[in-house]
C-alpha cells in the first residue's frame, strides 16, 4: 500500500503523523511512503531523516492526497484539502466530526473512508486519544498559570503560593485522561485542587491517586459553590465522539473573580463552557465576562516534538494492520478499528456524530 503523509497546513500546527523510524517499519515491510517536504521539520525531524528511511520525498501537498491509498495525518482536513480527497481512500486521523458539521458534509460528499483515533475504543479506553488528553491536561495548568500572571491580563495568583500566603486554587471539570493529568501538574505546583467528577469509582481512584486533591460530585450546585474562589478553570469533560456538553454558562462565569482563568480542554469536541471559541497557539486567549479564556484546538501541537513521538506510539500498529490486510481485514483482525469509522462510502457511521448533526446513519459497509 501507499501511505501519505502530508504537512499539516492548520495554524501554528508542528506535529507530524509518522515518525522516521515507523516510516522505516513500513518500507521494510513492503510498502511505499510518501512524504511531503517539511513535513517533520516543525518536530525536529527534517528531510533527510525520512529520507535515510527510505520514504519517498515530494514538493506538493496535493500529491501526497493524489497518489496514497491510505493517507496518515494528525488534525482534521481544512476546506483547502477537501477536494483532494477520494472514494476508496482512507484517511486516518483526528477528526472530531461532531463539532464540525460542514466538515462532515464534506468527507460524505467526497467518499472518503474516515477513521478517527478519538474515536477506537479498546476495554473502555480511548488509547489513541489518551496521549493528547495527557499532553493537553499538563499543558492546561502550564498555561492557566501563565495568563494567571498579572502581564497577561491575569488577578495575579501565582498558583504555589509561597510561604505565608495560601496557593491558588484550581478546579478542574472531569477525572478522565486529561482531568487526572490536569490535577497532578497543579498538585505538584502546590495548588489546592479539587476535581469534579460523575463516576463514584473513578472518584475513589482520583482520591488514592492523588493524596493531596480533593474530589466532588460533579453537579452545578457543587461547581457554583466553588466558582468564587477558583482562580483557574480546566474544563477536562469528554464524551467519546459527541459534542462536548455545555456544563459552564455565561451566567456561571459571572461568579468568578476578575482575571481568573479558563482553559477548556473539550475545545476540539465544541467545548464544555457556552462562552468557548476555538483559538490558535498565535492568539491563544480573550476574555469574556472578566474571565482569560484559553481554548486552542490543538494544544498538545504547542510541544509537538513530544506529541509526535507519543502519537505514533499509539497509532502505528493500526496503521501496519491497515496498509498489511486493508481496511475489511483490519477491522476483523482488530474489531476496535470498526468504532474508528466514522464515514464510509459517502455514509455517516458513527453514532455520536449521527445524533451530534441530527443526520442518518448506516452501517459501514467494508467489502
Amino acid at each position: 500500500m501507499i501511505i501519505g503523509i502530508p504537512k499539516e497546513i492548520k495554524e501554528q500546527e508542528h506535529r507530524v503523523a509518522l515518525l522516521p523510524s515507523a516510516a522505516y517499519q513500513l518500507i521494510k515491510r513492503g510498502h511505499e511512503v510518501i512524504v511531503e517536504r517539511q513535513a517533520g521539520v516543525g518536530a525536529g525531524y527534517p528531510d533527510g531523516d525520512y529520507e535515510q528511511a527510505g520514504a519517498r520525498m515530494v514538493k506538493e501537498h496535493a500529491e501526497v492526497f493524489d497518489r496514497a491509498g491510505l493517507v496518515v495525518k494528525v488534525k482534521e482536513p481544512l476546506p483547502p484539502e477537501y477536494r483532494l480527497l477520494r472514494p476508496g481512500q482512507i484517511l486516518f486521523t483526528y477528526l472530531h466530526l461532531a463539532a464540525d458539521r460542514s466538515l462532515t458534509e464534506a468527507l460524505l460528499k467526497s467518499g472518503v473512508t474516515g477513521l478517527a483515533y478519538e474515536t477506537i475504543e479498546v476495554n473502555r479506553r480511548l488509547p489513541l486519544l489518551e496521549p493528547m488528553s495527557e499532553i493537553a491536561g499538563r499543558m492546561s495548568v502550564l498555561v492557566g498559570g501563565y495568563f494567571l500572571a498579572k502581564h497577561c491580563g491575569g488577578s495575579g495568583v501565582l498558583l504555589g503560593g509561597v510561604p505565608g500566603v495560601l496557593p491558588g486554587k484550581v478546579v478542574v471539570l472531569g477525572g478522565g485522561t486529561s482531568g487526572i493529568n490536569a490535577a497532578r501538574m497543579a498538585q505538584g505546583l502546590g495548588a489546592d485542587v479539587t476535581i469534579l467528577e460523575v463516576d463514584l469509582e473513578r472518584m475513589r481512584f482520583l482520591d488514592i491517586t492523588l493524596h493531596t486533591a480533593h474530589t466532588l460530585y460533579s453537579n452545578e450546585a457543587h461547581l457554583m459553590e466553588l466558582l468564587p474562589a477558583v482562580d483557574l478553570l480546566v474544563g477536562a469533560v469528554l464524551v467519546p465522539g459527541a459534542k462536548a456538553p455545555k456544563l459552564i454558562r455565561r451566567e456561571m462565569l459571572r461568579r468568578m473573580r476578575p482575571g481568573s482563568v479558563l482553559v477548556d480542554i473539550a475545545i476540539d469536541q465544541g467545548g464544555c463552557a457556552e462562552t468557548s471559541l476555538p483559538t490558535t497557539h498565535k492568539k491563544p486567549v480573550f476574555v469574556e465576562e472578566g474571565v482569560t479564556h484559553y481554548c486552542v484546538a490543538n494544544m498538545p501541537g504547542a510541544y509537538a516534538r513530544t506529541a509526535t513521538q507519543a502519537l505514533t506510539n499509539v497509532t502505528y500498529r493500526y496503521i501496519e494492520l491497515l496498509a498489511d490486510l486493508g481496511l475489511a481485514e483490519a477491522c476483523q483482525r482488530q474489531p476496535a478499528l470498526i468504532g474508528g469509522l466514522n464515514v464510509c462510502g459517502g455514509k455517516l457511521t458513527h453514532p455520536a456524530v449521527a445524533e451530534a448533526h441530527g443526520m442518518p446513519i448506516s452501517a459501514p459497509v467494508l467489502g
